[in-house]
C-alpha cells in the first residue's frame, strides 16, 4: 500500500464535504435545501439572501458543509459529462407518499456513475399516506439496499415542512465525510469546478465555482477550457466581498471575459498568455451544419435559459427526441432574458421561442403578441421537453383511418333530385349510421360514392339502423342509386401520430 511521506502529510488539509441533492421533481429537493438553510443561516447572519448562486455553505457542530443548489440534475450531468468530480456525497430525495419515480431512477444512475457515497432522504413523512417501508422496497428493485434492510446505504426520514430529521441528516453527512477522510494538498496550484455561470446585465460574466485545491485572490489569472479572465472581485455565497477563495466553499467570481461552461475545470495561470494556451482548440470549431431532407418538416426553436447548466441539459434532452418525421432545429440557444431580437428572429424564421426560468422583457412581450409569435416559459426541463414533443407531433399530418360499419341493400327509390336521393333498404350486415360515408356497389362492382345526410325509420329521425332492420336514407353523392344496389357504409377518423 502507498504510504504518504511526512512532507506530503504536512501539505494535506481537511476540507468541508460538498453535497449534491438529487431526486424526482416535486419530491421536495428545493424545500429540503431551504429547510436546512433556514435552520442554519439566520436572517441576521445572512443579511437576507437575495441572489441565487447555485450553492451555499452551512455550519453544524463547528464544521462546514457546502450544498450544491439548483439546477440539480442539469448541473450535475454537465459536471459528470466533463469528468469533473465536484460532489463528495449525494442525497437522493424521495417523497414518502409517492415513492420511486422516473427521475428518481435517473438520479440513481447519475450517482452510481459518479461513484460517490449516497444518503437516501425519505422526505414528506408528515404527509398522509407516507410509507417509508414501501420506498425502501422500491429502492431495492433499483439495486439500492438501505441499512435497515441489510444493505450499506444509509437512509433517514425527514420533513422539510416540520424540519424533522434535518439535524440527523447533517450529522450523517459529517459522519460520512469523516469516514471518507476528505483532504486536499494545499501545496498544489489552485483548481476548481464551475457550478453555475450566467451573463449579468450589469456585472458581466458571473461565475460560481468550488475550489478543490490551493487558493486564489483578486488579480489572479484564471482559465477554463473555453474562457480566460482576471479576477476583479470575489464574493461568498451571501454576496459578501472576500479576499480569497477557500477550499470547498462556493465563491462568486467576476472577471471572466466570457461565460464558461458548467462543469469546466478552472486553473490559475501566471499570465494571460499561459492561460490562452490552455484554451481548448475545440472551442474555436466551426458551427455544425445541419443537413435536412427537403421532404421533411422542420420545427425551428429559439432557446433562452437562466444558466449554462440548464442549456446543456435541455439541448441533450431535445437531441434525444425522435426526429424521423419532423426535424428539430435550434436556431439560437443562449443564456439571458427573452428580448425583441429573439422575437424578430422568430418571425423571420417562423420559430417558436422557449424560455427556461427567464423573464421576457416588456418590448419583446408586446412584439410577440402583435406578431402572433409562440412564446412559452418553463421551470421544469421535463415539462419543456414534453411541450416540444407536442409541437413536433402537431406538425405531423394525422393518419386517416377507415372503419367499415355495415351494408344496406336498396329495395326502393322514393325520390331523385340533382345530386340527392331518398332510398329505402334493408341492413344486411353490421349497422348504418347517420353521417357515414357510402360506397355504391352494382353487381359487386364499385360504381360511386357519397354520404348519408339523414336516416329514418317509421318516419322518425334515427342515429343508426342495425342488421335486419329496414330504413330510409337521404343520400348525397356522385352517382344515381338503383334498386338492388348495395351500399357500404364507413367512417373516416383522424388518428394522431406520435413521434
Amino acid at each position: 500500500m502507498f504510504q504518504k511521506t511526512k512532507e506530503q502529510s504536512k501539505n494535506l488539509q481537511a476540507r468541508p464535504p460538498v453535497v449534491v441533492v438529487l431526486g424526482h421533481v416535486d419530491h421536495g429537493k428545493s424545500s429540503l435545501l431551504e429547510s436546512i438553510r433556514d435552520l442554519k443561516i439566520t436572517e441576521k447572519e445572512s443579511g437576507g439572501i437575495t441572489q441565487h448562486i447555485g450553492a451555499y455553505e452551512i455550519e453544524h457542530q463547528k464544521k462546514k458543509i457546502t450544498f450544491i443548489d439548483t439546477p440539480g440534475h442539469e448541473a450535475f450531468s454537465a459536471m459528470r459529462s466533463r469528468g469533473a468530480k465536484v460532489a463528495d456525497i449525494a442525497i437522493l430525495v424521495i417523497a414518502a407518499d409517492d415513492g420511486v419515480k422516473t427521475q428518481t431512477k435517473e438520479a440513481i444512475s447519475h450517482i452510481k456513475k459518479s461513484q460517490i457515497p449516497m444518503i437516501v432522504a425519505i422526505n414528506k413523512i408528515d404527509k398522509p399516506g407516507a410509507d417509508s417501508e414501501k420506498v425502501k422496497r422500491e429502492l431495492s428493485s433499483q439495486d439500492i439496499l438501505v441499512e435497515s434492510m441489510g444493505g450499506k446505504v444509509p437512509s433517514i426520514e425527514v420533513s422539510a415542512k416540520t424540519k424533522q430529521g434535518i439535524i440527523d441528516l447533517l450529522e450523517l453527512i459529517l459522519l460520512i465525510a469523516e469516514v471518507e477522510d476528505l483532504k486536499t494538498d494545499i501545496s498544489k496550484s489552485a483548481e476548481g469546478v464551475i457550478i453555475e455561470s450566467y451573463l449579468d446585465a450589469l456585472r458581466g460574466p458571473t461565475t460560481t465555482l468550488i475550489l478543490q485545491n490551493g487558493t486564489f485572490k483578486k488579480g489572479d489569472i484564471l482559465g477554463t477550457a473555453s474562457v480566460i479572465g482576471k479576477v476583479k472581485s470575489l464574493e461568498d455565497f451571501q454576496g459578501k466581498p472576500i479576499k480569497e477563495a477557500i477550499l470547498s466553499a462556493p465563491v462568486v467570481v467576476l472577471g471572466f471575459e466570457g461565460v464558461p461552461g458548467v462543469g469546466e475545470k478552472v486553473k490559475i495561470y501566471s499570465d494571460i498568455e499561459s492561460a490562452k494556451k490552455g484554451l481548448e482548440k475545440s472551442s474555436k470549431k466551426e458551427p455544425e451544419v445541419l443537413l435536412i431532407d427537403k421532404d421533411k418538416k422542420v420545427l425551428n426553436l429559439i432557446l433562452k435559459v437562466d444558466v449554462l447548466g440548464s442549456l446543456e441539459a435541455i439541448e441533450e434532452v431535445l437531441k434525444n427526441l425522435p426526429q424521423e418525421r419532423v426535424v428539430l432545429k435550434i436556431l439560437k440557444a443562449e443564456v439571458g432574458e427573452i428580448n425583441d431580437s429573439d422575437v424578430k428572429l422568430a418571425k423571420g424564421a417562423k420559430a417558436k421561442i422557449i424560455g427556461f426560468r427567464v423573464k421576457t422583457n416588456p418590448i419583446a412581450k408586446k412584439l410577440a403578441l402583435r406578431e402572433n409569435i409562440t412564446l412559452i416559459d418553463f421551470d421544469v426541463i421535463y415539462e419543456l421537453a414534453q411541450a416540444v414533443r407536442n409541437l413536433l407531433e402537431k406538425m405531423i399530418k394525422p393518419e386517416i383511418v377507415r372503419n367499415d360499419l355495415g351494408k344496406l341493400k336498396v329495395l326502393e327509390i322514393f325520390r331523385t333530385e340533382k345530386n340527392r336521393q331518398i332510398v329505402g333498404g334493408k341492413v344486411i350486415e353490421g349497422k348504418i349510421k347517420k353521417g357515414a360515408m357510402l360506397e355504391v356497389y352494382r353487381n359487386e362492382e364499385k360504381v360511386g360514392k357519397g354520404k348519408i345526410v339523414s336516416l329514418q325509420q317509421d318516419k322518425k329521425e334515427i342515429e343508426e339502423a342495425v342488421k335486419r332492420s329496414e330504413c330510409g336514407i337521404l343520400y348525397e353523392g356522385d352517382i344515381k342509386i338503383e334498386e338492388d344496389d348495395v351500399l357500404g357504409a364507413y367512417i373516416e377518423e383522424k388518428r394522431k401520430i406520435e413521434l
